[in-house]
């Protein structure tokens, strides 16, 4: 048996040249914008990637992953051509680093079994066709799809499974996989996970002081959805909620705490209320202590680092509002509680193929409740 574990994430542009690619592949996808796809559907993402990509390209420019050379994976461009790039998303080194953590950590609880570990992007290198290429090569038998998005949406993790299978189907005749393949839908529940976060959320809340601490209220902020997917039963809103509650479920000192959606694009009505707005309202009512937690990401990359760290609040300065205290929780990124999470759901997904005497589970104990 060889094991092949696929972490599914969004991707990000490396270069400058190829933001307006990435931006392209983004809006031409039907599960995020909704226009039947067809010649309206490319004219849209032509359009709206040739005029946002000037601009996309500065905020990348300003968060950029890889000032000393790429970190990403085997298949970036400027790791093969030694480019250092000053306009690389940092979720492109990041979740090679999640792909390394992880196939090092099954190294160590699985030692009779070869693992290997995968990175698949949905809007930039390396693509579904490259992965599976790499996998036949290494002859994989036994296969698991891990999104790297704990709450399941079809605009995400959705997205991820029908571009598999699309390109599953046209690479094998008849969709005749030389593997068996697994499926991990989510995963928010898994208290591994839910302790990554509230690990990062006590890494913020040690570097303040006890008045600090006090007076910080807790804003979740994860990436919108049409509303046009909620009512047609896309659950990712609720996950969202459920995760929320479970975390401060399992925290001793309760912070006020509250749930804002951002990142809107496209023409469509969008979840609420909107993160900078939630937040305005806030300070609007004297309340100046944030820590911000990126709840729906797992890898730092734009929206943790730039929207919220940069963005908003230079947006809420020019208002004419002022901190006391503005943190930007840390993304999971290669947390221990957080590989954990993710050897755990795949080894549910093979607990008919791998006898549990075969895995050695390090001694930590599973945490039930954490202190601020």
């Amino acid at each position: 048996m060889k094991i092949g574990i696929v972490l599914m994430n969004l991707g990000g542009p490396t270069h400058e040249d190829n933001v307006r690619i990435f931006l392209k592949n983004l809006f031409s996808d039907e599960d995020i914008i909704k226009l039947g796809g067809g010649w309206g559907q490319k004219l849209f993402a032509n359009v709206i990637s040739k005029f946002r990509a000037p601009n996309v390209a500065k905020d990348y420019k300003e968060i950029n992953g890889c000032p000393k050379g790429c970190t990403g994976s085997k298949h970036c461009f400027n790791r093969k051509n030694r480019v250092v790039s000053d306009c690389c998303s940092p979720i492109n080194g990041l979740t090679e680093l999640q792909r390394r953590s992880l196939e090092k950590y099954f190294k160590t609880i699985l030692p009779e079994h070869e693992v290997q570990v995968y990175t698949c992007m949905r809007y930039w290198l390396p693509f579904a066709e490259t992965v599976m290429e790499d996998m036949v090569n290494d002859g994989i038998t036994h296969t698991i799809l891990m999104p790297l998005y704990p709450q399941f949406s079809w605009t995400t993790t959705g997205s991820s499974f029908r571009d598999w299978e699309e390109v599953l189907n046209k690479k094998f005749e008849g969709g005749k996989k030389p593997w068996k393949e697994f499926h991990v839908k989510n995963y928010y529940l898994n208290e591994s996970y839910l302790n990554s976060v509230n690990s990062r959320i006590d890494e913020a809340m040690a570097e303040m002081d006890e008045d600090t601490k006090r007076k910080t209220h807790f804003i979740f902020s994860a990436h919108g959805t049409p509303l046009l997917e909620v009512r047609s039963g896309d659950p990712y809103t609720v996950e969202i909620k459920e995760t929320m509650e479970a975390v401060m479920a399992r925290r001793t000192e309760k912070n006020p705490y509250w749930l804002s959606f951002q990142s809107r694009v496209g023409p469509q009505k969008w979840t609420q209320p909107n993160t900078e707005e939630l937040v305005e309202r806030h300070l609007e009512y004297g309340i100046k202590n944030f820590l911000m937690v990126p709840i729906a990401f797992v890898t730092d990359h734009i929206e943790t680092l730039y929207e919220l760290g940069v963005e908003l609040v230079e947006d809420m300065e020019e208002e004419g509002f002022e901190f006391e205290n503005y943190t930007v929780m840390k993304g999971l990124n290669d947390h221990p509680d957080y590989i954990r999470a993710l050897a755990e759901e795949a080894l549910n997904c093979l607990r008919h193929e791998i006898p549990a005497s075969a895995i050695q589970w390090d001694k930590k104990e599973t945490k039930t409740d954490v202190t601020a």
